[in-house]
C-alpha cells in the first residue's frame, strides 16, 4: 500500500506544479514561457524521484509503468494498482489546481483559460495535425523510456538517476509544447481534462493510447536486451 500511496502523492505533485506552471503564473506561450514550464515538469519529476523512489520507483506515470513492466521488472499483479494510483493522482492534483486557480478575486474561467490540458489541432498553441500529434507524443514516450530504462538499469543506475530523467522530460518539454503541450503521461492528461471537459476530453484518447505504445516499444527492448 505504501508504494500505491507513494504514487498516487507523485502524480498529484506532477500535475499540481507542472500544470500549475502554465496556469498561474502567466507565462502563456512565448519562447521563455515554455522553457519555464518544461522545467516545473521536469523539475517535479526529479525531486519525486528523489522523495518517493526509494518507496515505489517513482513512476508517477501510467505509461512508465506499462513500460517497466514490458521490460520485466514489474510483476503483472502489481501493475493495475500503480496505474489506478496514478491516475487518481493526476485528477487529485488537477483539482487541487483548479480551487486554486478558482481562487483569483478576478475570476477564472476554465473554458477560457483551461487547466494545462492537452490537445492538438487548430487554435491549440501551434496548431499541428493529428499526424504530428502522435508522432511527438510516440517519440517522446520512447525516448523518456529509454532513459529511464537505460538510468535505471544495474548497469547505469546511479545517483544521478533521477536528474537524468527529470532533464530528459524538460528536453522533450522545450521541442514539443508547441505541438501537444506534451504528455507523455495518461494521468497528466486525465487530470485536467476532466475539468475542463469538451475538446479537451474528445482527444483525450489520443494521449492515453500513444504514450502507453512508445512507453511499451521502449521496455520490449530493455526485456530482449537490445541496448546493451
Amino acid at each position: 500500500m505504501q508504494k500505491y500511496i507513494a504514487e498516487f502523492l507523485g502524480t498529484a505533485v506532477l500535475v499540481l506544479f507542472g500544470c500549475g506552471s502554465a496556469v498561474l503564473t502567466g507565462y502563456g506561450s512565448a519562447p521563455i514561457g515554455m522553457l519555464a514550464i518544461a522545467f516545473a515538469f521536469g523539475l517535479s519529476v526529479t525531486a519525486m524521484a528523489y522523495g518517493i523512489g526509494h518507496v515505489s520507483g517513482c513512476h508517477i506515470n501510467p505509461a512508465v509503468t506499462v513500460g517497466v513492466w514490458a521490460a520485466g521488472r514489474l510483476p503483472t499483479s502489481e501493475l493495475p494498482a500503480y496505474i489506478i494510483s496514478q491516475i487518481l493522482g493526476g485528477i487529485a492534483g488537477a483539482a487541487i489546481l483548479y480551487f486554486i486557480a478558482s481562487g483569483k478575486l478576478s475570476g477564472f474561467d476554465i473554458a477560457a483559460s483551461g487547466l494545462g490540458q492537452n490537445g492538438w489541432g487548430e487554435g491549440y498553441l501551434g496548431g499541428y495535425g493529428l499526424g504530428a500529434a502522435i508522432v511527438a507524443e510516440l517519440v517522446g514516450t520512447f525516448v523518456f523510456l529509454v532513459v529511464i530504462l537505460g538510468s535505471t538499469s544495474k548497469a547505469g543506475i546511479t545517483q544521478a538517476a533521477g536528474l537524468a530523467i527529470g532533464l530528459s522530460l524538460v528536453m522533450i518539454h522545450i521541442v514539443f509544447i508547441p505541438v501537444t503541450g506534451v504528455s507523455v503521461n495518461p494521468a497528466r492528461s486525465i487530470g485536467p481534462a476532466l475539468f475542463v471537459g469538451g475538446k479537451a476530453l474528445s482527444q483525450l484518447w489520443l494521449f492515453i493510447v500513444v504514450p502507453v505504445v512508445g512507453a511499451y516499444l521502449a521496455g520490449l527492448l530493455y526485456k530482449h536486451r537490445f541496448p546493451e
